[in-house]
Formats: C-alpha cells, structure tokens, sequence
C-alpha cells in the first residue's frame, strides 16, 4: 500500500473556498519564495502551478509576481480590468494569512509617476511623452471624458499606443482608479489636440478632485420604486422574432440618474425555438423566479433599482442601475451558480453614468 501511495502520488485536495486555496499556498510557498527569489524557472515552478489553483477557486484572477524588496516577495492578484470580478479579487488577497516573506496586494498598485515607464514594441509611455486634456459635456456634466497625446503616435500601430497607455495608467493611477473613475478614454497624437494639452502627471490630482465633486453631490441619494409607472415594449427583431419589454419609465426620465452609475445586465438563456423565441410557460415561471430572487438582494432603497427586462430570441436580460458593483457582482455570482444546473444565467457590470445603454427603450 505505501509503494502505491508512493507510485501515484497523494491526490491534492480541491480548491473550493479562500481558505483552501490559502492552505495550498501555505504548503508550497517556500518553493515559490526561492523561485522568484533566484529568479529560475518561475513560469514552471510557480506560475503554472498558481493558475490552475486560482481557476478551481474562480475564473476571472489574474497575477503578477517578484521581489518587493530583497527580502520580500510580492503576489498581486489582478481583475485584468474586468469590474465584476474586482470584489473576489478583493476577498481573496483579504483572506491571505500573514507569511514571512511574502506580501499580498489586491490589484496592480499606483506607482509614482516618476518610476513609471512602459517599453512595448518600440515605445515608451512615460511622463515626458504622455499629456492630457478633459472634455466637458453640457448635457452629461458629470461624465470624465479623457483625451490622452502620446507625442511618438502613429496610426498604424495605434492598438500597441492605446494598450500602452492603459497598462501605464494602470501603473500611474493604481488598476482600482484606472478602471473606476475613468469613463470615455481616447487616445490622439499631439497635433490632434483640440485643447491645451496638461502633463499627464496633472491627472491624478484632477481624477481625485473630479470624484471627490461627484460624491458630494450625490452622497445619499436613494429612490423607491413602489410608485413608479411602467410601460410596455413590443418590436420585431431582424429575424423576424417579437421582442418584449418592460421597463420603468419614471426611472428612464430620472435627472439624477448619474447617482446609480453602475449597470448590471443579467442574462438568462432559455429554449425558445418551438415558441417564436419566447418562453414557455413554465420557463416564465422561472425566469420570474430569477428576477424575484434578484431583487430580494438588490433592493431600490439600498440603492440597486431593477430598470426592467427585455425578453426576445430565447434570452431574457434584466437591467439594474446600482450604486456600487461589489454587491450586485457578488448577488449576482451566487445566482448564477445557484441555478446553474436547470438553465445558464450570466452577467456584466459596466459604468454608464448617463443610462445612455437604456436609450432605446425611451419613446417619444
């Protein structure tokens, strides 16, 4: 018995909670430490024994990792700028017992600006070569609309100028900032300039004040939804199909709507082909049921308001506009693998002050 223990090896418990992938760590962290300390084989010794860990935890954890300092390692567990797995992220690095050695940090950190420079394909994204300007809209006043000149931009290699500025902002202005507080982001050469251009490291300063602005005057702000109207939508969809919807018109004309910025759109998949892409009647029952559980959690005085869903081609979509994405991302992921064994059930979060994705559902 112990020559086959030996022979096939202790089979590795599996990785269901923080704790058990904290424990696994624990186990390993030595070997890790000495990798990177040595700089060795860090992807084959370290890196390609992590991902499989994290995936079994979730998807959606990235990683950086080196030496902090000369005795310190340092494991940054990332979102790769996706909002809804920010929170996990969060909790994960959170969890993380304390051991010697080794430092945990939850998203890329803001590095001073004076040590940031990104090398990628030929140029370099640093403070001498990167200036800004914000443009401001009347109609959508609270929008952060960020125009960035690189002063080396070409066209031809403008997909490597845009992902180096946004790997060097999320350096500058640390991955949680990068990713929150910017909502438009465009990136032009020098000449293209329609305003005076402002030494990129204004912008941080700049980001501050304008979020500091924003939270002041919306701090608080809750609507309840008891006694709003709703209306009903029909169309046809280009192949033919009908659509329904419905949705919360008084919410629609809100002017504080800016207030709720972050919407979350929850996809629910059902067989709708021997119905004209609607669902049947028991599949009405459940999807209710989803939505019903959904806002038990999301309440509108607590700041998630249930805007109304749309219904057509074997898919239904609820949209919520909420306060924060934490909660929604967290509600929504158990949900979703609450009932991931009878129908399939996905989620998004993204940031649109202005409701500007629920325009087609206003009528004149």
């Amino acid at each position: 018995m112990t020559f086959l223990k030996a022979l096939f090896g202790k089979k590795e418990k599996s990785i269901e909670s923080y704790t058990d992938f904290w424990d696994w760590f624990q186990e390993n962290e030595k070997k890790f430490y000495s990798v990177l300390k040595r700089q060795g084989n860090i992807k084959g010794v370290f890196f390609d024994k992590l991902s499989p860990k994290l995936n079994e935890l979730k998807d959606g954890f990235w990683y950086l990792a080196g030496m902090y300092d000369e005795n310190i390692s340092e494991l940054v567990i990332t979102p790769d700028g996706v909002i809804k797995n920010i929170v996990f992220v969060e909790e994960l690095v959170q969890a993380a017992p304390k051991i010697p050695n080794w430092k945990f940090t939850a998203l890329k950190p803001a590095i001073d600006i004076e040590n940031v420079r990104i090398d990628m394909a030929g140029y370099t994204f640093d403070s001498k070569n990167l200036s800004f300007y914000s443009i401001d809209h009347k109609d959508c006043p609270d929008e952060i609309d960020i125009v960035i000149a690189h002063s080396d931009f070409n066209e031809r290699d403008e997909s490597t100028i845009v992902n180096g500025t946004y790997i060097f902002l999320d350096n500058y202005l640390g991955e949680l900032n990068s990713i929150t507080t910017i909502d438009n982001l465009k990136v032009i050469s020098k000449n293209r300039a329609e305003k005076e251009l402002i030494p990129i490291s204004k912008l941080q300063d700049f980001l501050v004040w304008r979020e500091k602005e924003f939270i002041e005057k919306y701090k608080g702000l809750r609507h309840n939804t008891d006694d709003d109207n709703y209306s009903s939508l029909e169309a046809t969809l280009e192949n033919g199909l009908p659509l329904l919807a419905i949705v919360n018109s008084d919410m629609l004309n809100w002017d504080s709507k800016a207030s709720h910025p972050w919407i979350a759109v929850v996809e629910v998949k059902y067989d709708g082909k021997n119905n004209n892409g609607l669902p049947s009647e028991k599949e009405y029952r459940l999807l209710n049921e989803i939505e019903d559980k959904i806002m038990s959690e999301l309440k509108d005085f607590d700041g998630y308001i249930n805007i109304g869903r749309q219904t057509a081609d074997s898919l239904r979509e609820i949209y919520f506009a909420c306060i924060d994405f934490r909660k929604p991302s967290k509600v929504l992921y158990n949900i979703k693998n609450e009932y991931k064994s009878i129908i399939g059930i996905d989620f998004d979060i993204y940031k649109d002050k202005y409701w500007q994705s629920f325009n087609r559902f206003i009528t004149d």
